[in-house]
């Protein structure tokens, strides 16, 4: 006799286990929710909340931490962490439909993250009939920056036919989507307004896409850059500040009905808990978007890796990039050769690739769906061997 551990993080990977040692087919969708565990924390609550969901999962045969100052009322508002199976967080998610509270409105939530954690489903993502397949393998986005003060690449690419022949280079090595950018994000850059941005990219833009067979993504923060650029014929919007920076924004992508990406980003580097900020701020981003008009299987997310972190919270989001899975989005991961990988290794930009790949690697692990790069040919070599190994199916599979 052998006593082994099984790794279980969905449904459907419980009933593939289940149904491998012969159980019946309809006993094992019954008992699959109950080999999946979960802990889930949520914020916010009043002591009276936090003491009825602590009850309800008790009562289910789960648990639930709270807070000593729950039990006075002292704790106000208070979090809460949640931890059972699936079938007992459903569970209690039925019965808090019944309590008062605000309690029914929760479940609602709490049953949306239940659902987002069996995994995204693959989907074909129309880019003004451009289709990226999100989910069935790993896109590899790449950067080309016409700046002349960019961390990395500036000024190697300012002259439009450099630019077009450095785009047409990456397609031909494995690239599926290029992100345009025209102005610099480095520390300490200098600002350049709207019509500047637009001279910038709009040259590059015009000549790309008519050679291109991917879809072109601009990264800009500018809601009149934006529209010039969908004008020409950009397929995606890249936003650092998703939606936040200009108001107009969310407006533009929805009128063109584009595909948006928004990035983590903020001022400073103080969190009350980074992960749950950083889920909220995506939260409200998308809110933002949709009450615009666009559609929520059009928003890419950007955990923002270099943007308004520490080099140790930097560390932190990679470690800690499955805590997305609850939003339910698609993930873009760009770490290339940023300045964690410097820090961590001493080593100048141009000496970046391995431990960016070690990055992309990585997030691919933890499930993200596109990684911007600047070594193309080696990340996507990178990308479609950890494909191989994480995915249940790898394209262009072989032996040897």
């Amino acid at each position: 006799m052998e006593v082994r551990n099984l790794i279980i993080s969905s449904r459907e990977e419980a009933i593939r286990e289940i149904l491998a040692i012969g159980a019946d087919p309809a006993g094992s969708r019954w008992m699959a929710p109950k080999a999946v565990c979960r802990a889930l924390k949520i914020s916010g609550l009043s002591p009276k909340q936090a003491n009825i969901i602590k009850q309800e999962m008790l009562g289910k045969g789960g648990e639930a931490a709270v807070s000593r100052g729950v039990l006075d009322g002292s704790a106000d508002p208070s979090d809460i962490i949640v931890m059972g199976t699936v079938r007992q967080i459903e569970a209690m998610a039925a019965k808090l439909k019944m309590q008062p509270f605000g309690l029914p409105a929760l479940a609602d939530k709490i049953r949306a993250v239940i659902s987002s954690l069996e995994g995204r489903r693959p989907f074909s993502l129309d880019c003004r009939g451009r289709i990226l397949p999100i989910g069935s393998r790993t896109l590899v986005m790449g950067i080309l920056n016409v700046t002349p003060d960019s961390f990395t690449d500036g000024g190697q690419f300012f002259d439009p036919g450099r630019a077009l022949e450095h785009a047409l280079q990456m397609e031909e090595e494995g690239a599926d989507i290029i992100d345009l950018g025209g102005e610099s994000t480095r520390p300490g850059h200098r600002e350049i307004d709207a019509g500047e941005e637009i001279d910038r990219i709009i040259p590059v833009l015009s000549r790309i896409l008519k050679e291109l067979r991917i879809p072109v993504s601009v990264d800009t923060t500018k809601a009149e850059v934006a529209e010039r650029a969908l004008e020409e014929g950009a397929h995606i919007i890249n936003d650092q500040w998703a939606l936040r920076r200009d108001p107009n924004m969310a407006g533009v992508a929805a009128r063109y009905g584009v595909p948006v990406i928004i990035m983590h980003n903020q001022s400073g580097t103080e969190y009350r808990d980074m992960m749950g900020d950083m889920i909220g701020y995506f939260r409200e981003s998308i809110e933002i978007a949709e009450c615009k008009g666009i559609d929520r299987n059009r928003i890419i997310i950007d955990p923002g890796i270099g943007f308004g972190k520490t080099l140790e919270q930097n560390l932190a989001t990679m470690r800690r990039l499955k805590e997305l899975d609850c939003l339910g989005q698609p993930v873009l991961l760009g770490t290339s050769r940023k300045s964690m990988i410097g820090k961590t290794l001493d080593l100048p930009t141009d000496q970046r690739v391995e431990g960016t790949a070690a990055t992309v690697a990585l997030g691919i692990a933890y499930g993200v769906d596109i990684v911007r790069v600047h070594d193309v040919k080696e990340m996507v070599r990178v990308a479609r061997m950890t494909d191989a190994m994480v995915r249940q199916v790898a394209e262009g599979s072989g032996n040897g």
